[in-house]
């Protein structure tokens, strides 16, 4: 099964689910939205759409990190040396507890946890990832697992193996290791400053329709564009989709 979206509402919830039906929410990176929000988003949509969870950046991002300007707040001053790299403190897995739970409200069959560059492989981080996820609850979610920073790829296929991870990409740069299922980020390309503001064009979303096939043969593959023009690249490449069929 190919499940088509975006990351984030680009467009009213209504309007959305009536084109797509899977969305990663984006909101919990910042600031876990409360139970009614949550509830909110669930009831608005039909029964068989998707959501994913992008978790709390207090797992990911060390608090120097700007995406918590971002967010508007900054932690509290005595836990902000023990947030971020997947460290195994207090303040972490309280943070995936707080995911886990937004992921449940929702019904959310995965939560992504999106490394920063700044996460290279160490044996400090290596570990620090082995801890986090031999010791938290996933709930009824599966966990994808997006590196910003090269790691190598058989000691990335091993982990991702013996912790149950889904490792995520951008098919334009990167080729999983791991799958079924696949979960696919597609950020504009070519890398750098402007990535996000790339269009895709018919010939790339000709590309990625080809390059998916195999994978959805195997079983579910979600894709979700994650580009300023990601709404109308989500909808063009799932009228291709379909025109395969």
């Amino acid at each position: 099964m190919l499940r088509i979206g975006c990351c984030g509402f680009p467009v009213g919830i209504s309007r959305y689910a009536a084109e797509l039906r899977v969305v990663e929410i984006q909101k919990t990176f910042y600031r876990i939205p409360g139970r009614e929000i949550l509830r909110r988003w669930r009831d608005a949509v039909p029964e068989d759409f998707v959501f994913t969870v992008k978790a709390w950046q207090g797992i990911t991002h060390p608090a120097g990190s700007p995406t918590y300007r971002k967010a508007g707040s900054l932690p509290p001053v005595d836990e902000m040396p023990l947030l971020g790299h997947f460290r195994p403190t207090e303040p972490v897995f309280r943070a995936w507890e707080e995911t886990r739970e937004a992921a449940a409200v929702l019904g959310a069959p995965l939560v992504l946890l999106q490394a920063p560059p700044s996460f290279v492989q160490t044996p400090e981080h290596e570990e620090n990832l082995r801890v986090f996820l031999s010791g938290i609850d996933r709930g009824g979610s599966r966990i994808a697992l997006e590196l910003r920073a090269p790691w190598n790829r058989e000691r990335l296929a091993v982990l991702c193996r013996r912790a149950n991870l889904i490792h995520c990409v951008d098919p334009f740069g990167d080729e999983p290791v791991s799958g079924p299922p696949y979960y696919l980020r597609l950020h504009g390309h070519p890398p750098g400053n402007r990535m996000y503001a790339y269009r895709y064009t018919k010939g790339d979303l000709l590309l990625l329709r080809d390059r998916v096939a195999g994978w959805v043969a195997e079983g579910e593959v979600f894709c979700l564009f994650n580009n300023l023009s990601m709404w109308e690249d989500a909808l063009a490449f799932r009228d291709l989709a379909e025109s395969r069929r």
